[in-house]
């Protein structure tokens, strides 16, 4: 009978914080930017500078911290980790080891059928490295500084998780939590939400740890379920031929779904850390601790079970409402402008959800206001446009942010409430299409539906349909 293996797993996930300036200068963090231009004597390692830390990288590392369950520690500083690598100049990364600012915290993420706690072992704060980019026209390698000295915080499980199912429930839960604090947008396309998985197998039944390998450069939530499922398999085979897991970091090409080494697993004691000696140490008080929590916003476990009582919500719609940020908050300053709670759920969870998909793009990108969409679900409330023309409006201000009054009285999108003129539109429609008539009067059900539709186009979708199917089945039935 063959083995059975268990899969346990452990990340660091490195997140890039949304401050408009480097971790120790004053240089711009914004996304992009000419080579070479985000940079200053600071963060590229000139002989004679020194660092000064943002306060701000600080702030966003404690509510991290306090929002998984961490405990702060109050007495933090930081280390010098030196390694040598063509994108970091100073030949040295200012982190932290011994007194990491957050440990010992935790996140309960949906497993099976229940929830299961996930520990965080700790997270520290700590200064990204440059970009290598590989030119194969002109055969060599370039650097960009420009990523040099942007803050990261590091935040390293401890190895709970057993499957991909858990590490993408484990990861989401983090970036929605660190979303709602504001922290980053944790957008894993550009890097600024990052997973390193440490992966090792062992027979089901032992406590002993097997040998753990480190792979790098997955930068979606689909690339990692397939890099932890490759790897496992991997260390799996290697294991049933009678050979040894080597520790290793190894690199994820997810277009060929395979992984290749590209070094030997470091440990702490080859990085020679030491105290940095240009950062004085850190003292967080209980008051500036009680200050950041008082700060915390509404984070979506919270806000899902709200809405579901206050808003009388299915959890369904609370659910997908909360997934994001935006969704969120577009969804309460709507409802703050007096629409029904239910319909501007609707709106969001269908025709916004399905023109972004269309678009290819995230909740995240939306561009319309509050305001107009009220304004739309006000002109349907009021009767003053229908439910197929209110569609066609909102995909104008879906793309465009018009505002729905002015552009339905502009191209004259008002629905018709003339019951004369409407009787007499149905009139002609009836006596246009006898055998139609002579189909709904035998039964036929799908009769109604063709003149409810000749209808309608007469009255170029102007019409309320209630109204056409009451006037319509009034004369039917004269």
């Amino acid at each position: 009978m063959s083995k059975q293996y268990e899969t346990v797993i452990g990340l660091e996930v490195h997140v890039e914080l949304a401050t408009k300036t480097k971790i120790f200068c004053g240089c711009s963090t914004a996304f992009g930017g000419a080579p070479n231009t985000h940079t200053c004597p600071v963060c590229t390692g000139m002989p004679g500078s020194l660092p000064v830390l943002n306060k701000q990288v600080l702030e966003y590392a404690v509510a991290v911290g306090l929002a998984t369950n961490c405990t702060i520690t109050q007495n933090c500083k930081f280390d010098r980790k030196n390694y040598f690598y063509p994108d970091n100049p100073t030949a040295y990364q200012i982190s932290q080891l011994y007194f990491p600012v957050c440990r010992n915290g935790y996140v309960e993420v949906p497993s099976g059928d229940g929830t299961k706690k996930i520990r965080i072992h700790e997270i520290h704060m700590e200064e990204d490295a440059g970009k290598l980019v590989h030119d194969e026209w002109d055969d060599c390698t370039l650097v960009d500084f420009n990523r040099k000295g942007v803050p990261l915080i590091e935040i390293v499980s401890e190895p709970d998780m057993r499957n991909a199912d858990e590490v993408i429930a484990y990861l989401e839960k983090l970036r929605m939590t660190i979303q709602y604090l504001g922290a980053s947008d944790c957008k894993l396309q550009e890097g600024s939400m990052r997973a390193d998985v440490n992966l090792s197998v062992r027979e089901a039944g032992s406590t002993a740890f097997g040998t753990r390998t480190e792979m790098k450069n997955l930068n979606s939530f689909k690339a990692i379920a397939r890099a932890i499922e490759r790897e496992r398999k991997r260390q799996i085979e290697l294991l049933e031929e009678g050979r040894k897991v080597i520790q290793e970091t190894r690199r994820w090409d997810d277009n060929k779904e395979y992984s290749y080494a590209m070094r030997s697993k470091e440990d702490a004691q080859d990085y020679r850390y030491f105290p940095e000696p240009d950062l004085v140490p850190i003292r967080i008080s209980d008051e500036y601790i009680a200050a950041i929590r008082a700060r915390q916003p509404e984070l979506r476990d919270a806000k899902m079970a709200r809405y579901i009582s206050q808003y009388q919500l299915p959890e369904y719609d609370a659910e997908i409402l909360t997934g994001t940020k935006k969704l969120a908050d577009l969804f309460e300053a709507t409802v703050k402008l007096g629409s029904a709670p239910k319909e501007v759920s609707n709106w969001l969870m269908g025709d916004t959800m399905k023109l972004l998909k269309e678009a290819e793009k995230e909740p995240e990108d939306i561009s319309f206001s509050p305001e107009n969409l009220s304004k739309l679900i006000g002109l349907i409330a009021d009767g003053k446009i229908n439910r197929p023309t209110a569609k066609a409006v909102f995909e104008k201000v879906f793309a465009q942010d018009i505002d729905p009054e002015k552009y339905v009285e502009e191209q004259g999108l008002g629905m018709v409430n003339d019951t004369d003129a409407l009787k007499k539109t149905i009139r002609e429609i009836v006596d246009a299409n006898p055998q139609s008539v002579a189909d709904y009067k035998a039964g036929k059900t799908k009769a109604m539906g063709f003149l409810v539709g000749q209808t309608m186009k007469a009255m170029k979708g102007k019409a309320d349909p209630g109204m056409v199917n009451r006037i319509l089945t009034e004369i039917l039935n004269e």
